[in-house]
């Protein structure tokens, strides 16, 4: 998923190349009017891609110029999907099952303590709730049910969609991942693998 629109991409691309620049250098480079390049600049720093820092001039006020935030060059020079496939390719090579599976567990870990602080409420539902809207601000959505029993997380788009059309293991990763991030055993009550329009995870 792309964080900044296309148009952006150019300014980050600049920022990346030249380091700190102006918003006269970016007019200037760009080809576009100074108001376009705010508008820009204001989206990029909205999304805590650039931040702007005050420069001093030889007359008048200080002046201002924009670099990339190491979130931006982190975005900059983005490629980790391509990681992720042969990394994903190679677990999948593993002949031992025992330590495939400690791979995927160990996988499933260390991305729950990227997500983990933002999990909030004491209840299982709570917390559905709560890493709904976590994974709603990094374009995944979910969806949260009560259920008959208990209740039922649906993921609508799938987070790991390469991945997935390879290999189901992606949803057994994804199953260790909310247990941890939900404190409950869950289950994968329904696969895309197997005809489902979603991949659907239940309290066992």
């Amino acid at each position: 998923m792309s964080i900044a629109e296309t148009s952006d991409e150019q300014v980050l691309d600049l920022l990346r190349r030249q380091g700190p620049r102006t918003v006269l250098d970016l007019v200037r480079l760009t080809g576009v009017t100074a108001t376009a390049v705010r508008q820009r600049l204001t989206r990029l720093m909205s999304l805590g891609l650039i931040e702007r820092e005050a420069r001093k001039q030889e007359r008048g006020r200080p002046g201002h110029s924009y670099r990339l935030t190491e979130k931006g060059r982190r975005h900059a020079g983005d490629n980790f999907a391509d990681l992720a496939g042969v990394l994903w390719s190679e677990i999948r090579a593993v002949p031992d099952d025992e330590v495939r599976r400690g791979l995927l567990q160990r996988l499933a870990r260390g991305m729950a303590r990227l997500y983990e602080r933002e999990i909030q409420g004491g209840t299982l539902l709570e917390r559905m709730q709560s890493l709904k809207r976590v994974f709603g601000l990094r374009g995944v959505e979910l969806e949260v049910t009560p259920g008959t029993r208990f209740p039922v997380l649906t993921v609508l788009d799938c987070p790991y969609p390469d991945l997935a059309e390879k290999d189901r293991s992606v949803c057994a990763m994804e199953r260790m991942l909310f247990t941890e991030l939900l404190g409950e055993q869950v289950r994968l009550s329904g696969c895309r693998f197997d005809g489902q329009a979603c991949c659907e995870f239940q309290a066992s």
